[in-house]
């Protein structure tokens, strides 16, 4: 298929022309290599034993040929990194080095690059990165507090559940359903049989692992506690694994980049109080937590599946507005006060310190009660607030008489 260009390119569009070396981090299957490959004059595929070991007898690198090198999966020969940010010290020119890497290295102890390497997050492409959709509403307008919200759209709920279950790897997005779903069995597969031995985790007990996996998709979009994804994972003979065992498991799929939970916001000079710090739980792709419930587009729409399009679709926002954040160097909380009283999905803190506060609503009508939390926060920081928005699966783009924007997904672009 044709290079769909991503959010992340605009980064690299700007950063590559003045940083020597950016490493371009994230799960398997993103596209990181296909990105990166775009922008390189040499490649070294460090996945491949065979290169590693011309690459392992060359630590100084000095066979590289001049130009932008990319050092692919460079985890897998952690010393490459120690070796790039000596050359930076040395006053490599810009863009001279690109890495990539799926997994934080197993022993990270000499490859600190502070000051020197860059790093960006790569995830799964949001919906405004498919090709899909035209968007009319702008991301960056709506973090500065001056954009027009208008447009309209023909994406609906079915066209999102299918978006979910489509997921956003490129190589397995364009599969038809049954080779896509078999993909992503084979992908999650693989993080079990393959990438946690390979990060130093020996799973002793792939199937419980499987179910404490399972038990976290089912708690996506919430702040349920670890205990109570533990208790879970109960297998049919009763049985459970340890706590230690599944804090291992929570360890080694963050290095893997699997787990992609969303923090509590913790504002500084806090004028909220009793802010709950518990992070939102997230899979890296909202197709993997669906895959993991053996839940297709058409069960998300029906009654096996309807209790979890809500947070499913909530996934599936969460990771367009990250990808969209990142672009913008803005971060992405959630706000929950310890009560209850208060919650708002999705926290944008901008650059210099402006929120944009976004709540997710299924449904298409926006009413009081959707909006009551944004109200709340407005009175709360009137001085911070950029924009406050509700997104939708709505088909108008349009701000309500008390200034709230209701954007339909579909609509919400860079």
């Amino acid at each position: 298929m044709d290079y769909l260009r991503r959010s992340i390119d605009s980064e690299l569009d700007e950063l590559l022309p003045v940083a020597p070396a950016l490493a371009i981090d994230g799960p398997k299957g993103v596209g990181k290599t296909c990105t990166a490959r775009r922008r390189a004059d040499v490649t070294w595929s460090l996945d491949d034993p065979s290169q590693r070991e011309i690459a392992r007898a060359d630590f100084a690198l000095s066979s590289l040929s001049p130009g932008t090198a990319l050092l692919d999966e460079w985890q897998k020969l952690p010393q490459i990194w120690d070796s790039v940010r000596r050359h930076v010290d040395d006053g490599a020119p810009a863009g001279r080095f690109l890495l990539t890497g799926s997994a934080a290295p197993v022993d990270p102890s000499g490859t600190s690059g502070a000051g020197r390497i860059l790093s960006l997050r790569m995830r799964p492409m949001g919906l405004h990165e498919r090709g899909v959709v035209d968007q009319t509403v702008s991301f960056s307008g709506l973090l500065k507090g001056q954009v027009a919200v208008q447009g309209n759209t023909e994406f609906a709920l079915p066209d999102y559940a299918f978006e979910i279950v489509r997921s956003g790897f490129p190589g397995i997005m364009q599969a038809p359903d049954r080779l896509r779903a078999g993909l992503l069995s084979a992908y999650l597969q693989r993080v079990i049989d393959r990438d946690l031995p390979d990060q130093g985790y020996a799973v002793r007990r792939p199937e419980t692992l499987r179910r404490w996996l399972a038990a976290y998709a089912a708690a996506s979009s919430s702040t349920a506690s670890y205990s109570r994804i533990l208790d879970s994972t109960t297998g049919g003979d009763g049985t459970q694994p340890a706590k230690t065992t599944t804090i291992a498991y929570r360890e080694h799929l963050t290095q893997l980049w699997l787990l992609d939970p969303v923090p509590g916001w913790i504002p500084a000079n806090n004028a909220i109080r009793r802010l709950q710090q518990a992070p939102k739980h997230q899979l890296a792709d909202p197709a993997l937590a669906a895959r993991l419930l053996d839940l297709s587009a058409s069960a998300l729409l029906g009654p096996v599946g309807a209790h979890m399009a809500g947070p499913l679709f909530e996934s599936l926002v969460t990771l367009g507005v990250r990808v969209l954040a990142q672009t913008e160097q803005a971060t992405v909380s959630h706000l929950r006060v310890d009560s209850g009283a208060h919650e708002i999905d999705l926290i944008v803190q901008g650059i210099d310190g402006q929120i944009l506060a976004i709540e997710v609503k299924l449904a298409g009508q926006v009413d009081a009660a959707d909006v009551r939390h944004l109200h709340w926060l407005r009175d709360q920081m009137p001085d911070r607030i950029a924009d406050l928005v509700v997104i939708t699966t709505g088909t108008t783009a349009y701000r309500r008489p008390d200034g709230i924007a209701v954007v339909p997904l579909a609509l919400l672009g860079p």
